[in-house]
């Protein structure tokens, strides 16, 4: 079993930054991949962000590349999203999620990951 919980997010306008958190308990955190999704109303849980189990390899939606970055600390059992110049279509609730068994091809399928945080909201002011 792994518990994410998800800090950090509020409101923010348009070209500024957030970090958000994610603090996981319950086994071993470098033997976890991490990924970060976001969810706006009225439509699907999207792909955001994945992590390593190291560290070494990260992977990241088209919309975020070169604005997010996905990092983690195995000694604090935490893995960071690092967000700048947001933009109103980055509203959304974002959560991180858990793959035990690692990262795969299909690592943008919400499917694949095992265990979810409760989710914390982001807004972006224009």
């Amino acid at each position: 079993q792994v518990q994410p919980v998800e800090s950090g997010g509020g409101l923010v306008q348009a070209g500024g930054s957030l970090r958000l958190s994610c603090a996981a308990s319950g086994r071993t955190f470098s033997s976890i991949a991490m990924g970060w999704f976001r969810q706006a109303p009225g439509k699907e849980r999207e792909f955001v962000a994945a992590i390593t189990r190291s560290g070494r390899n990260t992977y990241y939606a088209d919309s975020v590349k070169g604005r997010f970055t996905i990092s983690r600390d195995n000694a604090k059992n935490t893995v960071y999203l690092q967000m700048n110049s947001l933009k109103p279509e980055d509203t959304a609730v974002y959560y991180c999620a858990a793959n035990p068994s690692g990262l795969s091809s299909d690592y943008v399928d919400p499917i694949r990951y095992d265990y979810w945080g409760q989710g914390t909201q982001v807004t972006v002011s224009s």
